[in-house]
């Protein structure tokens, strides 16, 4: 395992009921070992993080799926598993693909969960627009700057 998949820090389980806040706040940051004597060694972590290592978790097993497939594009097969992406034109459909597989990739090597899950929701959320029709409104430029005051 790669030591960016190791927390980040270590506690003795005294330190859970001596210092609670100092544990707290450095599981809020990233996962961290709390050692015990008298048992197995525990992992605490924020519910964020846990949730996007489940996400991420299943989003390896959509592309697993995909990999194993033989039919079709690798666009196709990964329309097939997240049917959002049918709202995407055929460009931005091989354009998503390859941008999931990269920040999954990402993800992977590093222990970054949030990498992959936020390009998942990326693109989601710009397959909703589309589907939305948000695509089709005109875009007012302006000509020139305009000054506002300072917030």
């Amino acid at each position: 395992m790669s030591a960016s998949l190791l927390p980040a820090r270590s506690f003795q389980s005294s330190e859970l009921s001596r210092n609670a806040p100092k544990v707290f706040a450095a599981a809020e940051e990233r996962p961290v070992d709390v050692t015990r004597r008298d048992g197995e060694d525990l992992v605490l972590m924020s519910k964020r993080e846990a949730e996007s290592r489940d996400q991420l978790m299943q989003f390896a097993a959509q592309l697993i799926a995909v990999a194993t497939d033989d039919r079709g594009s690798l666009a196709d097969r990964m329309a097939d598993r997240f049917p959002w992406m049918l709202a995407l034109g055929p460009d931005d459909r091989k354009a998503c693909a390859r941008d999931l597989l990269e920040s999954a990739r990402a993800s992977f090597a590093t222990g970054e969960a949030h990498l992959a899950v936020a390009e998942m929701i990326a693109w989601q959320e710009t397959a909703t627009a589309i589907a939305a029709g948000l695509h089709a409104a005109p875009v007012e430029w302006l000509d020139e700057d305009e000054k506002v005051e300072r917030p």
